[in-house]
């Protein structure tokens, strides 16, 4: 799987992606989360976040790229970036896909019902802000939390 930092997701559909600084297509396979969430970490340790900032942004990361692979079409992408240029600092965590898919529905081996249900409360939780928007078929869910 490769990361870039591109201005266009080139996958069979076009993405709509403006100053992305890193860029992750999905596979649409469990195994993705824990890639991305390696990945993930890596960049953002290299923007030299702080470590507490670091680990909420995995673990929102983590939610919605679960979120995505288990319940969204393909394909998907997750975009990381900075804002704040003229206020507080702010990471925003975007993870964009095709929309639902038609009776998605958890995994058979993905453990017990009360292990999820729960990303929305987390990332609400974690994020300063967060909200989902459609556009052109796609689905974008985003998370900003503080990057000070």
């Amino acid at each position: 799987m490769n990361a870039t930092a591109s201005s266009q997701f080139t996958g069979s559909h076009a993405m709509p992606y403006l100053d992305a600084e890193f860029l992750c297509p999905l596979p649409h396979i469990p195994e993705a989360v824990g890639f991305v969430r390696r990945r993930a970490q890596t960049v953002l340790t290299g923007w030299n976040l702080p470590p507490d900032t670091i680990e909420d942004a995995v673990l929102v990361i983590s939610e919605l790229v679960t979120n995505a692979v288990s319940h969204a079409l393909p394909p998907a992408v997750l975009q990381l970036s900075r804002t704040g240029t003229e206020g507080p600092r702010a990471l925003r965590i975007e993870v964009t896909d095709a929309g639902p898919a038609a009776g998605a529905r958890r995994p058979v081996d993905s453990g017990p019902p009360e292990e999820h249900g729960r990303g929305s409360g987390i990332v609400t939780a974690l994020a300063v802000r967060h909200g989902i928007r459609s556009h052109r078929g796609w689905i974008t869910r985003w998370a900003d939390l503080r990057a000070a």
